[in-house]
């Protein structure tokens, strides 16, 4: 296992039960971290694949999907990462929910060609820094079976991104599957890798991805809402001694 040191961690599940706060806007899971440099850093779930990260007052939100939260309630963003075009990944409303005149959005080619504004589109290789305070390198997302090529073709260029925040190196797959792209990856602090069948990965294919990874934490996500649930606590059980896996509400 690698030997990256992560960080005192701790998890606010929904905060408005723990803290005995008055109601107030929609809450959220959230997990606080703290960066390879020291800096105080929140992962937000939403649902599905939509998910943000908070780091010193700066929002970035990734594959934001109207269905999943209240946008419009949400702190604007600094920055939208957008993996591919799927409905389930690219929503224009939540987009625009979410956008001011400093919010740039980066995504694949595909998302690229049905966006306006302050767009910037990466392809599989580029690594970008779009705020001093980040860097972003895109990785290859697709299909690899037989049966699920339409899915996610590699031609289309897909992406997953690994952003690098205070140190901190957060891998957010897409969608696809345990590809070699994905397994040669290393000094991964944090993984998210999508587990649902029939258009990602089998729990035997994120546990394959997982071993060759190696994070510090793992997060499956991407998962539910299809007719074959994903075993998520064979999953877990699978990796017992390899990783920490974190399961949190993304059905």
């Amino acid at each position: 296992m690698l030997t990256r040191k992560l960080l005192p961690i701790f998890t606010l599940m929904s905060m408005l039960s723990f803290s005995g706060c008055k109601p107030q806007a929609a809450q959220y899971p959230s997990d606080r971290l703290t960066t390879q440099d020291g800096r105080e850093l929140t992962l937000t779930f939403f649902g599905h694949a939509s998910l943000a990260i908070e780091i010193e007052g700066r929002h970035i939100y990734i594959d934001p999907v109207s269905k999943y939260a209240d946008y419009a309630s949400l702190p604007k963003a600094d920055l939208i990462l957008v993996g591919h075009s799927h409905y389930d990944h690219l929503d224009t409303a939540a987009i625009a929910a979410l956008s001011s005149p400093q919010t740039t959005v980066i995504c694949d080619k595909t998302s690229g060609e049905m966006l306006e504004g302050d767009v910037q589109v990466m392809r599989p290789g580029d690594t970008l820094q779009p705020r001093n305070y980040l860097t972003i390198e895109a990785v290859p997302a697709y299909n690899t079976s037989a049966h699920q090529l339409q899915f996610h073709p590699r031609e289309r260029e897909d992406c997953g991104y690994i952003l690098t925040l205070g140190g901190t190196r957060i891998y957010i797959a897409g969608d696809g599957e345990n590809t070699p792209e994905m397994k040669s990856l290393r000094n991964i602090d944090i993984a998210f890798l999508p587990v649902n069948q029939p258009y990602t990965m089998t729990v035997e294919q994120a546990v394959d991805a997982v071993k060759a990874i190696r994070p510090t934490i793992f997060y499956p996500y991407h998962y539910g809402e299809v007719d074959q649930p994903t075993d998520v606590e064979a999953l877990a059980k699978a990796l017992q001694g390899v990783t920490e896996v974190r399961i949190r509400p993304l059905e």
